[in-house]
């Protein structure tokens, strides 16, 4: 019988090895406790290893962090102690003109141009048709945050780029679909410019134009600039009801004057100054296709909206975990709200795969929103049925990669390392099994400590320098990339500590 806190020193086994410096205490979920300390010794050709018994079949067993009795290794970092200075003002250059910053660029320089020639007379094209070129980038801007084009998008990457092509394309195929917010922010800026310069030309031939007409131009005009603004960081991570109001309502009254605006534009005759109301003509009109697009793309989502049940466990004064129906893949986010219409808020889905019967959200109280879901638990959520993917859909690309979450992070993150044996974990929080309960926990251990970093930051006294963590488990795994989920503050240092270390990384979406 093995005894409390006895170690078993078990043969030496093949790769994936535990990396040194790692300590994973285990227990099961009654007597006896087993002390996990994961202590290797590298030898040429494999490790030995000091483990808890996980093969046995012992169930269920429970991961648990346990107060350290010695210093921990060289990875520990007290509260309070400043991270090292990771990166240079290049990395942090090449950090900041990320694929983001590069496709807001080139939409914005492209469009700059030609509104340029333009203004200059040297393009007549876009003088003829400014509101083609302003409703055809509002639409491309609609269009890349459409989430039945992301998940399309998504589809075809994953399946036809799975592992085979060389690393760089398919990092690049992972930056491209998660920084694609820079068409959005480009093509909506772009097409903002094009309604003032549209304007700007109504304004000086106003005695050819009809009144209504200028008066459509302005709300348009005026609509999604400030639905633009709303969207500025300043507004959209301090404010974040103000910004979804804006956005949303603002939006659709900028979509409904561009209806206005299209048709009377094109019904008016400014040679005559009569009214022709042709449907066929205006039906003939490049305008009136990106309009339609616009709301198409719009709407399409909203039809996949649904009220349905859920069960809130209180897994802690902290923390709440919502249960809703269904399996889902690895790497989706959701939206959920109390009303159909205001206050959506995304967290990531924590499922099993698309056979298991339930997901679940994990919510950490963080404002008024996730507090109310704590003091007042609903019985039913808005939400809709058609997931928007996140930049962890993509690890179906990889061999190998690891998942790396402080706190409520492991939300987007489990459910990659659930469904695939190639991804590992490293899971940062503190008294992770109190303030994340039985049922996270339970899901945690299925992945067994071959596949498993906890870091108790309460018991050790301190957070560890997660940088070293990555850099011992990148090296040990195998892996090809990491994925990166936590708070803005982490989340930069960890990116920054990857790219000194020549590590892909991608950090958290902060353009939903």
């Amino acid at each position: 019988m093995i005894e409390t806190g006895q170690v078993v020193k078990l043969r030496s086994i093949p790769q994936p090895h535990i990396p040194p410096s790692i300590h994973l205490p285990m227990e099961s979920s009654g007597s006896p406790v087993f002390v996990l300390s994961l202590t290797t010794t590298r030898t040429p050709s494999s490790y030995t290893e000091s483990v808890n018994p996980m093969a046995t079949p012992l169930a269920p067993l429970l991961l648990r962090p346990v107060k350290a009795t010695a210093p921990e290794s060289a990875i520990v970092r007290r509260v309070g102690i400043p991270s090292r200075d990771y990166a240079s003002r290049w990395i942090l250059f090449q950090l900041w003109f990320n694929t983001y910053q590069k496709f807001l660029i080139f939409v914005m320089t492209m469009n700059l141009i030609a509104l340029l020639l333009a203004i200059i007379g040297k393009w007549d094209y876009p003088r003829k048709y400014p509101s083609a070129f302003a409703l055809g980038n509002l639409q491309i801007a609609i269009l890349v945050r459409n989430e039945v084009f992301g998940r399309l998008l998504y589809l075809v990457v994953n399946t036809l780029f799975a592992k085979w092509p060389p690393l760089w394309f398919r990092l690049g195929c992972t930056s491209v679909l998660h920084h694609i917010g820079g068409i959005h922010s480009g093509c909506a800026t772009s097409g903002f410019l094009w309604l003032i310069f549209r304007v700007v030309l109504i304004l000086k031939d106003d005695k050819r134009n009809h009144d209504s007409v200028v008066v459509m131009g302005v709300v348009t005009t005026v609509a999604f600039g400030l639905c633009i603004a709303s969207a500025f960081p300043c507004v959209r991570y301090t404010h974040h009801n103000v910004f979804e109001r804006l956005h949303r309502f603002i939006g659709w009254l900028g979509l409904l004057s561009t209806w206005v605006f299209v048709v009377l534009g094109d019904s008016y005759d400014m040679d005559t100054h009569t009214w022709k109301p042709d449907g066929i003509r205006i039906a003939r009109q490049q305008d009136f296709w990106f309009a339609l697009g616009m709301m198409v793309f719009v709407m399409l989502p909203w039809f996949t909206l649904r009220k349905v049940n859920v069960d809130v466990h209180l897994a802690s004064p902290r923390v709440s975990i919502l249960r809703l129906e269904r399996g889902m893949q690895q790497g989706l986010l959701a939206r959920i709200s109390q009303s159909p219409l205001m206050e959506y808020h995304t967290f990531g889905i924590i499922s099993e795969g698309i056979e298991s019967k339930e997901h679940y959200l994990l919510i950490g109280v963080q404002g008024d929103f996730t507090r109310d879901l704590v003091k007042n638990p609903p019985r039913h959520l808005w939400t809709r049925e058609l997931k928007f993917a996140g930049a962890s859909n993509t690890s179906t690309l990889y061999r190998r990669g690891i998942q790396v979450c402080i706190g409520t992070g492991i939300g987007p993150a489990l459910s990659t390392c659930l469904q695939s044996t190639d991804w590992y974990l490293i899971w940062i929080g503190s008294a992770q099994e109190k303030t994340f309960g039985p049922i996270i926990w339970a899901l945690v251990h299925k992945l067994g400590p071959e596949r498993v970093t906890l870091w108790d930051s309460k018991a050790r006294r301190g957070r560890p320098d997660v940088v070293k963590l990555i850099e011992d488990a990148y090296a040990f795994w195998n892996a090809e990339v990491v994925f990166i989920h936590s708070n803005y503050p982490r989340d930069q240092e960890m990116t920054e500590g990857c790219k000194v270390a020549g590590i892909p990384a991608f950090g958290c979406h902060w353009d939903f």
